[in-house]
């Protein structure tokens, strides 16, 4: 019999590509959304990479109770991607935080009552590198430190994962659920859906040329692809049970980045910049620009994430930085969001 499970916000840019892994496998999926008039476009979009015959969507939102016991009947795994990633940073945090930490809760509940074996939770390396000062090097032993400077999206997916690790400690032993974190930095690589992701807003205005040169930021990426692969390792692997992993491949300035992007689709006609930025303009532009006030802060900024566990117990072997980087682009060209 095929085993069902269940990806929360099946609309996202990672949920999109953990639905097409695991159709590939053979997996039944079921897709959660807070609006089904997605369920068609969502599925045409699919159907263009995988087969979706065993594909089905139910009605379940983060803030609310209704429909998270549908949406676990008779699954096996599920995959909570749900989560929500602002551009800009809100001016109330609980903005993000309650649906990520109470919508977390709820689909543990849920699945807990429904017997699933294993949950997959997408963290984030925003749970583990954030208000630690100077520090630049992180493992999955560490845990971002809240404050008064953590930005709303840090504060969210920390809360919410230690709310999880929590969850599943305090559950009866006969009545046990696995649990896997699967925490990744930056994602890059190309859409399945235009509607993308917060998360490659950074190529996307590259390439549109919104941008009129590169400031001096940097950040460690990895393959969207990668990531999907990860979580279908980490539902799998009986050595991924109750662990955290950070899912990451190497650091890169957006100057490198707009190198990238110009020996490739800059060939093309889409020029990117590659004109050094100063600081002090950035900074500038922080004072009118929201978008930009979230990065200033990491001007020069230089941090390293250790990806040996993920690599050594999930046998993750991850894509090229600079695929990655071209694939974004030309999904983004060829779906027309640029």
């Amino acid at each position: 019999m095929r085993e069902t499970v269940t990806v929360t916000g099946a609309s996202g840019y990672i949920a999109l590509h953990v639905i097409a892994l695991l159709l590939d496998e053979g997996y039944e999926v079921r897709g959660t959304l807070r609006d089904m008039a997605r369920v068609e476009p969502l599925r045409a979009a699919l159907a263009r990479h995988t087969e979706v015959s065993n594909l089905s969507f139910v009605a379940a939102d983060l803030t609310s109770d209704a429909g998270w016991d549908a949406a676990m009947t008779d699954c096996q795994y599920v995959m909570h991607v749900a989560s929500p990633v602002p551009i800009v940073e809100p001016k109330n945090h609980e903005e993000l935080i309650a649906p990520a930490r109470d919508g977390t809760l709820r689909v543990l509940a849920a699945a807990s009552r429904a017997g699933v074996r294993r949950v997959v939770m997408t963290s984030s390396n925003a749970a583990i590198n954030s208000g630690h000062g100077g520090k630049s090097s992180f493992t999955e032993a560490d845990w971002s430190i809240l404050g008064d400077g953590t930005g709303a999206y840090a504060s969210s997916k920390t809360i919410a994962e230690r709310a999880a690790w929590d969850f599943v400690a305090g559950l009866p032993v006969d009545h046990g659920m696995e649990l896997v974190a699967i925490n990744p930095c930056v994602v890059l690589g190309p859409l399945i859906d235009p509607d993308g992701s917060a998360s490659i807003e950074l190529i996307r205005k590259l390439v549109a040329r919104e941008v009129p040169g590169c400031p001096n930021l940097g950040f460690t990426i990895v393959d969207v692809r990668d990531v999907a692969a990860a979580h279908l390792a980490a539902m799998t692997s009986p050595q991924a049970a109750g662990n955290r992993y950070l899912c990451t491949t190497e650091f890169r300035w957006v100057a490198e980045i707009a190198q990238a992007l110009n020996q490739t689709v800059g060939q093309r006609g889409y020029r990117v910049s590659t004109r050094r930025l100063p600081d002090w303009l950035l900074r500038c532009v922080a004072l009118f620009d929201p978008a930009v006030r979230r990065m200033a802060p990491r001007l020069g900024e230089r941090q390293e994430f250790d990806n040996s566990a993920i690599r050594r117990d999930l046998n993750w072997q991850p894509r090229k930085v600079e695929d990655s980087i071209v694939d974004t682009a030309e999904s983004l060209i060829e779906l027309g969001v640029v």
